[in-house]
């Protein structure tokens, strides 16, 4: 009897597994490769370069490193404050309002058929085909002081007349309720989809129990559409966080720095002061409020989703 020795088995590397997954999903990588071109040359090249050059002072007569004594600058700016206190207001203003209508409209409209929902649908929708900018001048002329719409309904009611965009007080509250108005309509849209992809069964079970309108909203349809509402919050707070054709079109940052926000004074310190290096300082800690702001939402929102 002749014994064998034997032979070890060599583990293959695991780069040989990945580069024969690769090979395998060749025609799925080729029909990607344009995306994450233009993706990585349109998105993530500039966004990279924005973070490493908020590192450098330069402007048209000048280059050079000075680290983090930019984000040192910008966070002993007073007026950084400021337009980071008007961002926030605006921000808590618009997002839960936006979603009390869009929530309201949609619940409105989900008893009626698929075809009437479709019509307020569109209506509600159709701002968004518009540009902001000519949304913005058409408000501006129902805010004008002395033949704006607001002010002659104002007259009718026995009521002063406001210079509503030239009041402090009154300025970010006018922005407000024109984005109010006129905006919502994507988030109406999401949530009749939601509401629409519910198993009627379930509303129909709770009715059988006798279940009152309230508590089938609040504890069938509500947790239901809890998803939704996250992504909405979540986009919306970022949408919002970025606001800058309204104000440029109707305040341009006044009165009295009262409607400047974060974009439109990196805006301001980019093309108008020439200040690049603050402007894109300024950028990254938008970015990093933004990034903590989602972490909150889905650590506080994102638990105990509902699905089905």
């Amino acid at each position: 009897m002749t014994g064998s020795a034997i032979q070890p088995t060599i583990p293959r590397p695991k780069t040989n597994g990945l580069l024969r997954r690769i090979a395998k999903g060749r025609s799925g990588y080729l029909f990607l490769a344009p995306h994450f071109l233009f993706f990585a040359l349109f998105f993530l090249y500039p966004f990279c370069q924005g973070i490493f050059r908020s590192f450098f002072s330069y402007s048209f007569g000048s280059f050079e490193f000075w680290g983090f004594q930019g984000y040192r600058k910008l966070l002993q700016d007073r007026l950084f404050w400021v337009a980071l206190k008007n961002t926030a207001y605006y921000t808590l203003s618009i997002v839960p309002l936006w979603l009390l209508k869009a929530l309201v409209v949609s619940v409105l409209l989900f008893p009626f058929s698929s075809r009437v929902q479709t019509f307020y649908k569109a209506l509600f929708y159709l701002p968004h085909v518009a540009s902001v900018v000519i949304i913005s001048l058409l408000w501006l002329w129902i805010y004008n002081p002395q033949y704006g719409l607001l002010n002659a309904l104002l007259k009718l009611a026995g009521l002063p007349a406001q210079v509503w965009l030239g009041n402090r007080i009154l300025a970010m509250p006018s922005v407000i309720f024109m984005q109010l108005v006129m905006g919502g309509g994507t988030t109406i849209v999401l949530l009749s989809a939601a509401l629409a992809g519910i198993p009627p069964e379930y509303i129909e079970v709770a009715r059988i129990e006798g279940a009152r309108q309230s508590q089938v909203f609040f504890r069938i349809m509500l947790p239901l559409i809890k998803p939704v509402i996250l992504y909405l919050v979540v986009i919306g707070t970022i949408n919002s966080f970025q606001v800058f054709e309204q104000v440029y079109v109707m305040t341009r940052g006044g009165p009295e720095f009262s409607t400047v926000t974060l974009v439109y004074q990196i805006y301001d310190r980019a093309f108008l002061t020439f200040d690049f290096g603050l402007a894109l300082a300024e950028s990254v800690v938008l970015m990093l409020i933004l990034m903590a702001l989602a972490v909150v939402q889905f650590r506080f929102l994102g638990g105990g989703a509902v699905e089905y």
